[in-house]
């Protein structure tokens, strides 16, 4: 017996490609940027996922979103967490390096969603300026969806923003001596 052929579930191309923000000192950023992700990649858009500051890391993530050929992934940062008292010059520039990569993803016209993970942070660090980030949000073309996470989101992006999303921690299993944990965490 012959397995029938789903029908094609391709969405129409965007009409407004929405500036979207999750930022706060709650969990759960970059799990909703991802779940936009999810769902865009359901309807066979065309995801990019640019993760500052996260560098070489075993995020579970990163091994599911390989696995869609509509979805691509860029890695910035070094292998090792940035102090924000003491960044680094390689912290800037791994942060330059991915801002330009985000201009070019962005600008490209080969995706529906891009996902700027944690360059929220990388603005509050100052190894971004957000005159950069601004810009880029001003010259994104108009039926891309851009998503930026990450704590501490400057009052001028959130200005930008058409949808800003705070995740408020209430409680945390850290807060009793609970690890981060593979599957759940990363």
């Amino acid at each position: 017996m012959d397995k029938e052929k789903k029908p094609s579930l391709s969405a129409p191309p965007l009409e407004k490609g929405l500036v979207m923000i999750f930022t706060g000192d709650g969990k759960g950023k970059t799990s909703a940027a991802l779940g936009v992700a999810l769902r865009a990649l359901g309807h066979k858009m065309r995801v990019h996922v640019v993760y500052f500051m996260k560098g070489d890391y075993p995020y579970g993530e990163r091994e599911s979103l390989a696995r869609f050929p509509n979805c691509d992934i860029s890695i910035f940062g070094r292998d090792c967490f940035v102090d924000p008292r003491n960044v680094e010059p390689e912290d800037k520039e791994e942060a330059r390096k991915g801002l330009e990569k985000a201009r070019d993803v962005i600008q490209s016209g080969d995706y529906d969603v891009v996902i700027l993970d944690e360059i929220n942070v990388a603005v509050s660090w100052k190894l971004l300026d957000v005159n950069d980030v601004l810009d880029l949000i001003k010259n994104k073309p108009e039926k891309v969806a851009l998503i930026l996470t990450g704590r501490y989101a400057e009052r001028r992006l959130i200005e930008a923003a058409d949808l800003v999303t705070e995740m408020t921690q209430i409680k945390h299993p850290y807060d009793k001596g609970v690890l981060s944990q593979r599957g759940i965490d990363y």
